[in-house]
């Protein structure tokens, strides 16, 4: 009872069976009581939010990070108690974030709504009581059989009925979902492909059942039961039947299907799967230095009431004659007075955490990634693609990098396949001009004549032709057409449409050498072999998978024989033949591999009647089977796939895309290991190994593989770790095999990442998308902790992009997986120099200095505020009006910064690219390393205690600064603390620029003045809604005195000066790898530079004062040129072997 209680609230829904049955036309049984299953509508949600939960959700989701909940508490604080502040300093801060970040979630999130509108509102047509009915695509309901035109989406997940073609088929292209551009043909079953019309449509009887949603766009099981003359026929359904939502259909004039998934149920609405989410080095240091400014805070908090009470110990300073207790404040509980006068200095002090950086760094990354999106060095003409991104919370980590992890094909090579040569019956072939010529031997027959091929080499070009699943296309596609009408005459309008380059590559070849295949019509493929055509007719097609690692069909041919062609790796077919030159062909897919050729086996098999008649009756039994059909598949072409006879092999050519060897060698100079995880044979992998660059000729190769046993493994690894301790003088390269990997990962992960780690670059073969994975994680979790991206252009490459830290998709051949799934996404391999080296260098500077600016810039806010306490008797008094309070992070110091974190470069791009070990200068983190985060904490202390006490030494002895004699109060000594910080921390950011632009002049002397405006306009009015007028002509009064500008100036002098001295004094003694670039890119337009800054536009630095101390040091001669020596260590490693762009350094 109450479980039923339960499912009718909706807390326990009830229990789903595996399957659902789907009642075309929704035509359910008339007989019993049939309860109907209730499905989804179709209605397609991206977006995150609704009218009624967006306040609610989005606020529980920005007070779940610790620092907006941390203002939260610290503004019911304020609210509650009575503290030194007004709420609002915390307030309207903590408003000002959440609303910003809010209106920005809320517009992303309204662009997702008003998408969802546009395809739910979209027209479709649906067949219903009899006719055909337009209504929108939410409407379709799961039953509905919808009509489809050419060129228009599919609105649901449809099982196709019927086609305007007789034999049922369409084509179809599904770029918008995995980025495949070849048509794919789908199928009707043949009972329902004569339903070609609304009315018989109507009158079709017919039940489909399959399994319930599921986010695999390739796996699709059910079956469909049709009720002809009252008699049921069940033939299966699999994902060749199933037109999935997204794609397109594409030379079929119509077609109609009925609704299985719809909505949220569909299969691309499944895979918007929210990717884990990644943080960056850099977010993780910000969130240590949190908890110890957090720590700073408590301890101030606490020292300060500590102090309170010992000062309250003498009776004088307890209870003084101006300010007696009530009789209440003396009966009160001393613990909770503790308590309350603890949290008042909480409130005091709390500006120490900034709760603007959350804010500013959002700002920073999401502005900074357009930058990626605009540069056109990353742009490809070619296929007119640019880069992107698809977030930018890691932008800063692309200049961390330590290890990349690199698919082969199609990333460093161009996917594009060319035939090279084959192997028949042990012979080797060649093509010459068309011609399959042996090796060695030249064409000598006329070109008129056609060439007299042996039985083998004919039944070797015919299996090649004819076992694929490629596609033709014409330029005449309208109306069903005939295919094998353009055979004669019309070969120059026809194009080739595979899934797989390889399969296209090798049909074009046999089409060159005389054995054309011309089309597929419903069952039967025709190829025309010298001009004599010839049909077969396909009964089967054995689908490739990754685990068999082959593809077979079979057919019956002109003669009524039932032949099985098929075709894979070596390893998936060699141990399957009991004929042919084995032996031979083996050692030349060998020597094929050697020469950095993609092998293929091909080999056939013939049925006998006896033999066929129980293949068909298993793959029947297979196919319908509705449980565990992809095994029972399995096991059934494991049987049919045996005692083959071996016709040859074939050798297909992948080019290597243009500067991949440039970029490998570039990212080993800027200290970035690079390894290659393929799929691809052993022999074939090292071959490209060697000729893109990642393999040296004077490497010392390195093997573990085809090992058998732990025991033989763990054996083998050790003799490498000896190898490699003996011969440590030169460089080592690893080649590691999938079964291989696999048995060191079991047990002996420690001794192989001690291998892995000694070699300057590792090649993994033969390897499944899975261990690529393990690989990156394996890496990834050692005690060094590594920062390592992975990058790949196809499905495979899917699991190894989301596991590496960072992910980088290529828009290759295979699809767009690997790009949907990814973090970054660029068109070339070569892009990746420019990605890491200039943007990675540049986002990781600007944010680095951001965070540590950021505590710097609160530390001199805060620290005033605690050493004033020391002079009014710890009584709370704030030192700052709470105006200035709560605008000195959101407008008095926060533009400079965000400008500072988009534009700044240390060093011009060409250099960066051109000099590759400049990357080893911010390796590891290094800009937020603990010494640096002390150094700046401990600058902002400094440059505190010089405001504070150089303020309060001009006005602490009762000095009159005033023309009539009068004295400045407390307000006045505040406003001179403030109005001194803001100008230091503003020029400390100019001095840490190098790279000034019209953008950086305006908002650094923009923001100064901004200051001074509001502070005249704010002191020099009356506020009728502000309850105190306490800083009343206080600024105007300030700076009539010229004691307080003269005070201004030497405080600034004081706190800059050891910084300017330290800094010029570092560049000349110890300057860094980045320092000595910018003296030498200086030198290409000046004799001379300054020390700290370097502008563009041969504008002068920001400091006059560097370029006359260089020149006191002897560091500077106006008249000599200044050069570094080539023994110098930083060009040791340096090679200026990188040029993506020919763009000139710019003069300082």
């Amino acid at each position: 009872m109450l479980r039923w209680i339960r499912q009718q609230l909706g807390f326990d829904p009830p229990h789903q069976s595996d399957t659902r049955t789907v009642y075309i036309a929704n035509r359910f049984p008339q007989h019993g009581h049939y309860t109907p299953q209730r499905f989804a509508d179709n209605r397609i949600i991206s977006s995150k939010y609704t009218i009624w939960n967006f306040i609610p959700k989005n606020l529980f989701e920005q007070f779940r990070r610790i620092a907006n909940f941390y203002f939260l508490i610290i503004f019911l604080v304020q609210l509650m108690i009575d503290t030194p502040t007004s709420p609002v300093t915390s307030g309207l801060p903590l408003f000002f974030v959440i609303t910003v970040t809010a209106i920005k979630q809320g517009y992303e999130d309204w662009l997702r709504h008003k998408a969802d509108n546009e395809v739910n509102g979209a027209p479709v047509f649906v067949v219903r009581s009899g006719s055909l009915v337009q209504t929108r695509s939410k409407n379709i309901r799961v039953g509905d059989i919808v009509r489809v035109a050419k060129d228009e989406t599919f609105p649901a997940d449809l099982v196709l009925l019927s086609s305007d073609r007789a034999e049922g088929t369409c084509h179809i292209t599904t770029a918008s979902l995995d980025g495949e551009t070849n048509l794919k043909t789908h199928y009707a079953v043949p009972e329902t492909a004569v339903s070609q019309s609304v009315s018989r449509l109507e009158a079709l009887q017919a039940v489909v059942e399959c399994q319930q949603p599921e986010a695999d766009l390739y796996r699709f099981v059910g079956r469909i039961t049709v009720t002809q003359q009252g008699e049921e026929i069940v033939r299966p359904l699999g994902p060749e039947n199933l037109l999935l939502r997204g794609a397109r259909l594409k030379n079929t004039k119509e077609i109609f299907g009925v609704a299985v998934y719809t909505g949220m149920e569909s299969k691309m609405a499944l895979n918007y799967k929210c990717k884990s989410q990644k943080r960056s080095a850099v977010e993780k240091s910000m969130n240590t230095f949190l908890i110890i400014y957090l720590g700073i805070l408590l301890f101030e908090a606490i020292l300060s009431t500590i102090l309170k009470y010992a000062w309250q110990a003498e009776n004088k300073w307890d209870e003084p004659f101006y300010n007696e207790k009530t009789e209440q404040e003396r009966n009160s509980s001393k613990i909770l007075k503790f308590i309350s006068d603890f949290l008042a200095f909480l409130v005091l002090y709390n500006f120490i955490i900034p709760i603007s950086l959350y804010v500013t760094v959002e700002m920073q990354k999401f502005l900074g990634s357009f930058f990626i999106g605009w540069d056109l060095d990353l742009y490809h003409e070619e296929s007119d693609q640019r880069a992107q991104v698809n977030t930018s919370d890691l932008n800063e980590e692309l200049g961390q990098v330590e290890y990349v992890f690199t698919d082969k094909t199609g990333t460093l090579t161009e996917n594009e396949m060319q035939f090279q040569e084959c192997s028949i019956n042990g012979i080797k072939y060649q093509e010459i001009n068309g011609k399959l010529v042996p090796e060695g031997m030249t064409d000598d027959t006329p070109d008129s004549s056609a060439p007299r091929l042996s039985r083998e080499e004919e039944l070797f070009l015919k299996a090649v032709s004819l076992c694929h699943t490629v596609q033709i296309s014409y330029d005449q596609t309208d109306g069903p057409g005939d295919p094998f009408s353009h055979a004669n005459g019309f070969t120059a309008q026809m194009e080739y449409y595979a899934s797989s380059p390889d399969e296209k590559a090798l049909v074009e070849a046999t089409k060159r050498m005389g054995v054309m295949f011309t089309g597929s019509k419903g069952e039967t493929m025709e190829i025309k072999t010298f001009g004599k055509s010839e049909k077969y007719k396909l009964l089967h097609v054995l689908e490739f998978d990754p685990n068999r690692r082959r593809m077979s069909v079979i057919l019956q041919t002109p003669l009524g024989e039932k032949i099985l062609f098929t075709k894979g790796a070596e390893s998936a077919i060699l141990p399957y033949t009991k004929s042919g030159e084995i032996e031979k062909t083996r050692l030349h897919v060998d020597e094929f591999a050697l020469k950095g050729l993609r092998t293929l086996v091909v080999a056939y098999r013939l049925f006998s009647a006896e033999e066929y008649k129980e293949v068909e009756q298993r793959i029947h039994e297979a196919r319908t089977a509705l449980q565990q059909r992809e095994e029972r598949l399995a096991d059934v072409f494991s049987f049919i796939e045996k005692d083959l006879e071996l016709l040859g092999a074939t050798g297909v050519e992948d080019k290597l895309q243009e500067k991949v060897q440039e970029t490998i060698e570039a990212l080993r100079l800027a200290g970035i290991k690079v390894w290659v995880l393929t799929g691809d044979k052993h022999e074939t992998a090292v071959s490209v190994s060697l000729s893109c660059g990642h393999f040296h000729r004077t490497m010392n190769i390195l093997e573990l593989v085809q090992q058998k046993s732990d025991h033989e493994c763990a054996e083998q690894l050790r003799r490498l770790a000896r190898r490699i301790k003996d011969d440590h003088v030169i460089q080592h390269g690893l080649v590691v095999d999938g079964a291989s990997l696999s048995l060191a990962l079991r047990e002996h992960e420690k001794l192989f990442m001690e291998v892995c780690k000694n070699c300057s670059a590792v090649l993994c073969c033969r390897m499944a998308p899975l261990q690529k994975a393990k690989v990156v994680r394996l890496l990834k979790t050692s005690p060094e902790k590594p920062i390592t991206l992975a990058i790949g252009d196809g499905a495979n490459d899917v699991s190894m992009i989301q596991e590496a830290h960072v992910g980088i998709g290529i828009m290759g051949k295979e699809g767009r997986q690997a790009v949907r799934n990814s973090d970054y996404a660029i068109a070339r391999f070569k892009f990746l120099a420019k990605l890491l080296l200039v943007h990675g260098h540049f986002y990781y500077i600007r944010i680095a200095t951001l965070v540590q600016y950021f505590f710097y810039k609160n530390v001199c806010f805060i620290t005033p505020q605690f050493l004033y306490q020391f002079f009014c008797l710890f009584s709370q008094q704030t030192l700052y009006d709470s105006v200035y309070l709560t605008l000195y992070n959101i407008c008095f110091t926060s533009l400079p910064i965000l400008v500072y974190s988009l534009f700044e470069q240390l060093v011009h791009p060409h250099v960066l690219q051109s000099k590759p070990a400049l990357y080893r200068d911010i390796s590891k983190n290094s800009l937020l390393s603990f010494k640096t985060f002390l150094y700046w904490t401990l600058l902002g202390f400094c440059h505190a205690f010089i405001f504070f006490f150089g303020s309060y030494i001009l006005m602490g002895e009762d000095t009159t600064l005033m023309g009539n004699g009068q004295m400045f109060g407390n307000w006045t000594f505040g406003t001179l603390v403030f109005t001194v910080m803001v100008i230091t921390v503003t020029l400390k950011l100019a001095l840490e620029t190098h790279f000034w632009t019209w953008i950086n002049h305006f908002v650094t002397w923009g923001s100064i003045a901004f200051y001074f405006i509001f502070s005249l306009f704010y002191g020099g009015i009356i506020w009728p809604f502000l309850h105190t007028q306490d800083m009343y002509f206080v600024f105007v009064q300030l700076l009539s005195s010229g004691s307080a500008w003269f005070a201004i100036i030497i405080i600034i002098i004081t706190c800059l000066f050891p910084d300017v001295i330290k800094k010029v004094f570092y560049r000349h003694m110890q300057p860094t790898s980045t320092q000595k670039s910018q003296f030498i890119e200086a030198n290409a337009g000046i004799s001379c530079m300054d020390s700290l800054c370097c502008f563009s536009e041969g504008r002068s630095g920001c400091s006059r004062l560097a370029g006359l101390l260089e020149r006191l040091m002897g560091r500077c001669d106006p008249r000599a040129p200044r050069s570094w020596s080539d023994s110098d260590p930083f060009y040791s490693n340096d090679r200026s072997i990188l040029t993506l762009s020919p763009v000139e350094a710019t003069h300082c």
